[in-house]
C-alpha cells in the first residue's frame, strides 16, 4: 500500500499489506460477546458439558470470550480466562494447616474468586461462612481482583424448604421454596462487609430478586465497590408462563415473575445492574427427569451457548432496547469486569480483532438442530429468535461461518487470557 500526500505529491509511506475482506453487506458486524459466567465442566464431568462442544456453541452464539473456573488446553475455540474459587479449606489463616493463598493465582492471571454464601450442591465446592469472608476478603483488599459471590443465604428466619406437601410439577412450588429473602440476606451482609474492606472490588453474579435492588442502590450512593450481574433467563423467561412438568426451566436461583422481570430490566437501563452473562450450565440428560416432569428434584441449570445474542435482541426490540445498550451490556461491560478491557468488548483501533458478523432481521426457531453444547436440552427450545451469526472471527482469522456448514475446515485458536 503506497500512501500520497495529496498537497506534495510526494509518497509519505509504503506498506506491504495482506489483506482478506470479507463482505458484511447490510450486516452488523459487532464485537465479539465476553461471557463472564459458563460452566464448562472439563477437568471433571465432561459429560455435563466440556471445552470442545461448549466453546463451539459460544462462537455459534457470537461469544468470543468465556471466564470459567476450569481448564483443559487444545480445544479453545474461544478464547479464555479463569475464575478461582474461594471455599472454606483454602482460607489464609495460620489456623489452616492446609491453607492456599489466593495471592499467587492473581500474580498468575486468575480474573478473580467465586465464593457460595449457600450451599452449592456440588461436593467439592463447599459454602464459606461469614468468619471465612473476613479472613478472604482481609487478604484480597490490596489485589486487583475481585471477589464473586453466589448470593444466597439462609439464616433463622428464610431458609431453602423441600415443600414435599406440594405438587413437585409446579414450577410455583419450586420458586416458593426458594425465596427472593435469600438473596437480600446475602447482599446485606456483603454490603456491611465491604463497609470494612472497601476497596476489595465485590460482584454479585447471577442477581435475580428486584427486592435486592434498593439494598444495591444504596450501598453505590455510598461509593461502596459493588457490581452485579443478572443472566438471559432472568431477563427473557417469567415463571407465570412455565407450565407444569418441566424441569428445564430450572436453575439456582430461580425465575421468578413477570413483574420481577420488568424491575431487572428498569434497573438494567438505568446502571444499576452492570452486565448480562448466560450462566450456561449444563448435565446430563438423566439428571434432569423429564419423564417424571419433577422440577423439585431434578438438577438445575440453563442451556443457553449459541443464541444469547438472539435471546436479548428479540426481548430488547419489545422495551426499545438499541442494539449499542445489548452490546454494552454483554461485551463492553463484561470486558471491564474481567478486566480485559483494553483489549476487548469494542471495535476500536488497538482492540483485539475478535468481531461478528450478525443479521438482526433473520428469524430462526429454537430447535435442538441449533444446540452445539453437548446434551441436547434448553428451556428455549420452541421460541421464535431475532438475530443470526453468519460468522464469527478470532484474532483476524473466521472460525465460524454459518454459510459453510459452520466449524467444517477450521481449527481451535483460541488463547488463554
Amino acid at each position: 500500500m503506497i500512501t500520497v500526500n495529496v498537497d506534495t505529491g510526494k509518497i509519505t509511506d509504503i506498506q506491504t499489506v495482506y489483506t482478506t475482506f470479507i463482505d458484511a453487506g447490510e450486516k452488523f458486524v459487532l464485537p465479539g460477546l465476553v461471557d463472564a459466567h459458563v460452566h464448562l465442566n472439563e477437568l471433571g464431568r465432561t459429560d455435563w458439558e466440556g471445552f470442545w462442544t461448549g466453546m463451539r456453541a459460544a462462537m455459534a452464539g457470537a461469544i468470543t470470550t468465556v471466564i470459567k473456573r476450569q481448564t483443559a488446553q487444545g480445544q479453545w475455540w474461544a478464547n479464555i480466562g479463569f475464575w478461582g474459587g474461594v471455599i472454606p479449606g483454602n482460607l489464609a489463616s495460620p489456623h489452616t494447616s492446609n491453607k492456599v493463598d489466593l495471592k499467587p493465582l492473581v500474580a498468575a492471571g486468575v480474573k478473580g474468586f467465586k465464593c457460595f454464601l449457600i450451599e452449592s450442591g456440588v461436593e467439592e465446592f463447599p459454602s464459606v461462612s461469614e468468619h471465612d469472608l473476613h479472613v478472604h476478603m482481609k487478604e484480597l483488599q490490596d489485589q486487583s481482583t475481585v471477589l464473586l459471590f453466589h448470593a444466597e443465604l439462609e439464616n433463622d428466619s428464610c431458609s431453602v424448604q423441600n415443600h414435599e406437601e406440594h405438587d413437585p410439577t409446579a414450577y410455583q412450588t419450586f420458586l416458593s421454596s426458594r425465596p427472593e429473602e435469600l438473596e437480600v440476606n446475602a447482599i446485606s451482609l456483603i454490603t456491611v462487609l465491604q463497609e470494612k474492606y472497601n476497596s476489595l472490588h465485590c460482584h454479585i453474579v447471577h442477581l435475580f430478586a428486584s427486592t435486592a435492588l434498593p439494598i444495591i442502590r444504596a450501598a453505590r450512593s455510598h461509593g461502596l465497590n459493588l457490581t452485579e450481574e443478572t443472566c438471559f433467563h432472568y431477563l427473557c423467561l417469567s415463571a407465570d408462563d412455565i407450565p407444569y412438568g418441566q424441569p428445564k426451566f430450572k436453575c439456582c436461583p430461580p425465575i421468578c415473575s413477570e413483574s420481577n422481570r420488568d424491575a431487572l430490566w428498569d434497573a438494567l437501563i438505568d446502571g444499576t445492574i452492570d452486565c448480562v452473562v448466560s450462566d450456561h450450565s449444563s448435565c446430563v440428560v438423566e439428571l434432569r427427569k423429564f419423564e417424571e416432569g419433577d422440577i423439585m428434584t431434578t438438577w438445575g441449570g440453563i442451556n443457553s451457548l449459541g443464541f444469547d445474542l438472539s435471546l436479548l435482541w428479540t426481548e430488547g426490540q419489545k422495551r426499545g432496547i438499541s442494539l449499542s445498550q445489548i452490546i454494552c451490556w454483554t461485551s463492553e461491560e463484561t470486558a471491564k469486569h474481567t478486566g480485559l478491557s483494553s483489549s476487548k468488548g469494542r471495535l476500536s483501533v488497538g482492540y483485539d480483532d475478535d468481531l461478528v458478523i450478525w443479521d438482526p432481521a433473520a428469524e430462526f426457531k429454537v430447535s435442538k438442530e441449533h444446540f452445539d453444547f453437548k446434551n441436547k436440552f434448553s428451556a428455549y427450545e420452541g421460541m421464535v429468535l431475532n438475530g443470526v451469526v453468519q460468522q464469527t472471527v478470532l484474532h483476524g482469522h473466521v472460525t465460524y461461518d454459518r454459510t459453510q456448514n459452520g466449524f467444517d475446515g477450521f481449527t481451535p485458536i483460541g488463547k488463554l487470557l
